[in-house]
């Protein structure tokens, strides 16, 4: 048996370098969550389910689920669960505790996604060894692979391959923080132009500092019902109405199918699009919050995700097609590169951001006209798995 799932309420905290320490975050998020669902308390949750990528090297904790339904005052009696899967970790939890409702085994789940990335100067190297983690260390890691490096290689391949300029990847960049701007939560929060990130420090040809997130302190959560519960508590939900995901390799960059094209991300897509009824995703999306990364991860992505041609996706941002008004608005909130990267957190913000979008509760200057419809989207570790999940304002 199969039942509707919807997305009732939902907290934030500020994103940034915070004082706060991992336990705060947590704190903060769940009562931002709790807060915007009046009519759930944490009595009513039977389900948790954290992303947290690796808090025994960014927070020196583990078994961490426990922990949060701990500081939450939470007695889970159904489900719980934390979930690591590097960047996408916060919409896996989403996405299992969507699994655990439909098929009955609870009706009310907490997701909650949280990581303390900015360390004291004394654990500083701590913290930067830990990113290289999430990629092959023994094969990419002694070689000098992370991520700013890896993804320079997909930009420089995707310019060579089909024409791709700096320009085009520095408008994803300016587009993104400056939704940013207008994002009360957000870590970066002023307006840059093209000519900006062009000029900003360069970190690994042709990325520049503007061209990658950040380092990012945050935590954000999700209350899940299904439809019985959702409408006993609010007349508006963001319905989940498909899930793809795919990993056509492991870890290792030289085992990974291409160096300009994710055919996983297409395979996730198509699963989701098939589930939710949606043919034509270009007419059918009206938002979503796509994996940017860097600035050539969302340029990549508006191919691999069907929305036009291999290779087309530079002349999608430049057209202006991924703005407010545009075919598909693309990351209001400010996206990685302007929200910032909390990876554990940082799919469960995405979803937040869609139903927000749709119950029109965000920022005027970033409000999407009428949204219906929306997707998110996340790729993890050497962009070897990809997870895509839809939305919609009315139920399926």
């Amino acid at each position: 048996m199969t039942r509707n799932v919807g997305i009732v309420g939902g907290g934030h905290t500020k994103w940034g370098t915070r004082e706060a320490s991992y336990k705060d975050l947590i704190q903060e998020a769940g009562k931002a969550t709790f807060d915007d669902t009046p009519n759930v308390g944490p009595e009513d949750v039977e389900g948790l389910f954290v992303g947290s990528v690796q808090p025994e090297r960014f927070a020196f904790q583990t078994h961490v689920a426990p922990m949060v339904a701990e500081l939450l005052g939470i007695d889970v009696d159904s489900m719980i669960a934390r979930t690591e899967l590097a960047c996408a970790s916060g919409q896996a939890a989403l996405r299992y505790a969507w699994l655990a409702i439909a098929a009955g085994q609870l009706d009310t789940a907490l997701v909650l996604g949280v990581e303390k990335m900015n360390l004291p100067r004394e654990y500083a190297p701590e913290a930067q060894a830990s990113m290289a983690n999430v990629m092959d260390r023994e094969f990419d890691g002694v070689n000098g692979f992370n991520a700013p490096p890896y993804f320079a290689m997909i930009a420089q391949r995707h310019m060579h391959e089909y024409d791709t300029t700096r320009e085009q990847l520095a408008q994803v960049a300016a587009k993104n923080k400056t939704h940013a701007a207008s994002n009360a939560f957000a870590q970066f929060q002023s307006e840059v132009s093209v000519d900006e990130v062009i000029d900003s420090f360069e970190l690994s040809p042709p990325l520049c500092l503007y061209d990658c997130s950040g380092v990012t302190d945050g935590a954000a959560g999700l209350i899940l019902m299904s439809e019985e519960k959702a409408r006993e508590v609010s007349d508006e939900a963001a319905w989940i109405t498909g899930s793809g995901q795919a990993c056509f390799s492991g870890n290792s960059i030289n085992n990974l199918p291409s160096m300009s094209a994710w055919p996983q991300a297409t395979t996730a897509a198509e699963q989701a699009y098939d589930q939710a009824g949606i043919d034509d995703p270009l007419e059918e999306l009206d938002v979503a919050e796509v994996h940017d990364c860097f600035s050539i991860s969302e340029i990549v992505e508006y191919e691999d995700l069907g929305w036009v041609e291999k290779g087309e996706g530079g002349k999608f941002i430049e057209d202006g097609r991924s703005e407010l008004d545009g075919d598909i608005a693309v990351n209001p909130r400010g996206g990685l590169l302007g929200c910032g990267h909390p990876l554990g957190a940082t799919g469960v913000s995405q979803a937040l951001e869609v139903f927000n979008q749709f119950r029109g509760t965000v920022e005027s200057d970033r409000q999407v006209p009428a949204p219906e419809t929306g997707l998110i989207h996340n790729l993890s570790g050497s962009a070897s798995v990809h997870s895509v999940m839809t939305l919609s304002r009315e139920r399926p």
